[in-house]
């Protein structure tokens, strides 16, 4: 299921520092590429057992003297229209501005829960000072100070109970906390990614051009997001386009703000997300951004290389491209790419062909006698550096029954293996066994 909280308010009062406090509770913050902004105001976040996608506004509000009311009315608007809960945020030490009172007599038009977080109570004057919010007439009022931490528990907790239970299912021991457990094979979903403008609906119109490819088209459950169910050819999968996105404002702000959030929900129901890039302007922050968004849900990934017709070519144009992008996707360069033209319907029939292996590879099951007799010869090669004297065995490797492939490696000091000899299981896994565009997830528990 996919959930997603919005924080809001006005500029400077700490929107960003409570986003970035929420990321780190988990320690798992996507790489951020340094001095870009925009990385930063979408992510996802693990709390009392649940996981849900928190988006910081803060970044997409233009933060300058010439601030007008409508643009904030506007992200409000959006937050309210698009977000599962929204978290309103206020300034102890500045007080209820109009800017706030106007933004909380829109949030109580809706129906959507809304948490109050009086920012910035550090001490018991603030705490006093700050009860002026409960006159606003909302329900959650939460006094936490983002920069040190305190009140964050309590709001998460708010947070994670409004949350509705999934249908509990049967926890297996052996899962990893955070791993989620496998489900029965579908068919398979596949999402449209990337930025506006670089070709989207152009691909999603070349892939189903002719009218008897389509059997049926479903409005999905956010507007604009068509699931269109394709079955030709001996291929059958749904296409969720996100392609819709564009046509929703034409302030960029508000376009960047619906992108987000739209390509976020259609991730979290993909098997296997296509990214497209624009070959011209190549790969941008934002691009990053998706694709690191991606793998750390555990989707199977291509990289589709759009407008290749437009590149002047000469005789490794391609392999060049292909290794200035994979540098920048570091590490994980374990992934497709394809050069592709949406508007010349060139390779369009093999990037299917990509995403359905890319599906397989993600169910791939590894017999567990065949997963040892390779991965013990593996570790004899080149064993884990000694720790403290003590020398690191691992005795045993199986598959666990999770969603995204994950192996445990059964050792006597699994606290003591360092992140290089974990890189170097996961890449003679992919050396051995096929998960070209899948994240492959490695765990170590005590023998």
């Amino acid at each position: 299921m996919s959930y997603t909280v919005a924080i809001v308010g006005r500029p400077n009062v700490g929107k960003s520092t409570l986003f970035n406090r929420f990321l780190e509770e988990r320690k798992a913050i996507v790489d951020d590429i340094s001095g870009v902004t925009r990385d930063r105001q979408y992510g996802v976040t693990e709390w009392n057992g649940k996981t849900f996608n928190v988006i910081d506004t803060g970044g997409f509000v233009p933060d300058s003297r010439d601030m007008f009311e409508t643009e904030i009315r506007k992200q409000v608007n959006i937050a309210i229209e698009e977000a599962n809960a929204i978290i309103f945020m206020v300034d102890a030490a500045v007080g209820l501005t109009d800017l706030d009172s106007s933004m909380a007599n829109m949030l109580r038009r809706s129906t959507k829960p809304v948490y109050v977080c009086v920012n910035k109570v550090d001490n018991s004057t603030r705490a006093l000072e700050g009860t002026e919010f409960y006159g606003m007439g909302f329900e959650h009022n939460y006094f936490v100070s983002s920069i040190s931490g305190s009140g964050t528990g309590e709001i998460l907790d708010a947070v994670t109970n409004g949350m509705k239970d999934e249908p509990v299912k049967v926890v297996n021991a052996e899962l990893p906390e955070g791993a989620e457990p496998e489900e029965e094979v579908a068919i398979p979903k596949i999402a449209i990614m990337g930025q506006p403008n670089v070709g989207k609906s152009s691909l999603l119109n070349a892939m189903i051009g002719q009218n008897r490819t389509i059997v049926s088209d479903i409005a999905g459950t956010t507007r604009d997001t068509i699931h269109t169910h394709y079955n030709m050819f001996q291929k059958e999968f749904v296409l969720i386009d996100t392609a819709g996105i564009r046509r929703k404002n034409k302030e960029k702000d508000d376009l960047e703000f619906y992108s987000i959030i739209r390509a976020i929900k259609a991730m979290d129901e993909a098997d296997v997300c296509l990214l497209v890039i624009d070959a011209l302007k190549g790969v941008t922050a934002q691009d990053l951004s998706i694709f690191s968004l991606a793998a750390k849900k555990g989707k199977g990934i291509v990289v589709l290389v759009n407008k290749w017709d437009l590149i002047e070519k000469e005789t490794n144009t391609a392999r060049d491209y292909e290794k200035v992008l994979k540098d920048k996707l570091a590490p994980f360069t374990d992934v497709p790419v394809l050069f592709i033209s949406a508007l010349e319907k060139t390779r369009i029939f093999k990037a299917i062909e990509l995403a359905l292996d890319v599906f397989e590879n993600r169910h791939r099951k590894v017999p567990t006698s065949k997963l040892n007799d390779i991965m013990l010869k593996v570790v004899q090669n080149y064993q884990a550096p000694v720790v403290r004297g003590h020398i690191i065995k691992i005795k045993f490797v199986s598959q666990l029954p999770t969603r995204v492939p994950s192996f445990a490696f059964f050792t006597n000091f699994p606290d003591d293996i360092k992140t290089p000899y974990r890189n170097y299981l996961e890449n003679q896994i992919r050396a051995n066994f096929k998960f070209t565009g899948v994240p492959v997830r490695i765990y170590f528990r005590k023998k």
